[in-house]
């Protein structure tokens, strides 16, 4: 193959900010990633970076939206959401307590995936988080 050519392949979704999007999002990227062992892993994360873009972004309120992305290559599938921005703060893990109701979800993506980068711009964030096919959590090769 020429080291230029990708077989990557690239889904896009938008949705609007209401709460019955996040399943909408999620069952959106189960049946992508049907029959791939990464499918339960990347369809938690979506939920989750869905959800927060709606409850701590513009992408919540009257009119907002959020929009999805999944790349799909051998080697990785990538999961971003970006949101409408509007939040004070750009997304980021906060080490809470177990029973806290609210700020672990970031956390728990960085958990799951093996990279996640949170990219700012005038027209809100984008976060997206990376899950490798070749690697086991905590960065070991198969």
């Amino acid at each position: 193959m020429h080291e230029y050519t990708s077989t990557a392949r690239v889904w896009g979704l938008s949705c609007p900010g209401f709460p019955e999007e996040v399943s909408r999002a999620r069952r959106w990227t189960r049946d992508i990633l049907r029959g791939s062992p990464l499918a339960e892993d990347a369809e938690l994360i979506v939920s989750e970076l869905s959800a927060n873009a709606i409850l701590h972004t513009a992408s919540g309120q009257a009119y907002g939206s959020f929009h999805l992305a999944v790349a799909v290559s051998a080697q990785v599938v990538a999961l971003s959401v970006t949101d409408d921005g509007g939040a004070g703060t750009a997304p980021k893990v906060e080490h809470r307590n177990q029973d806290a109701e609210h700020g672990r979800g970031l956390g728990m993506v960085s958990a799951i995936a093996h990279r996640v980068v949170v990219h700012e711009s005038d027209q809100g964030h984008t976060v997206t988080a990376e899950l490798y096919a070749d690697v086991r959590r905590g960065g070991h090769l198969c």
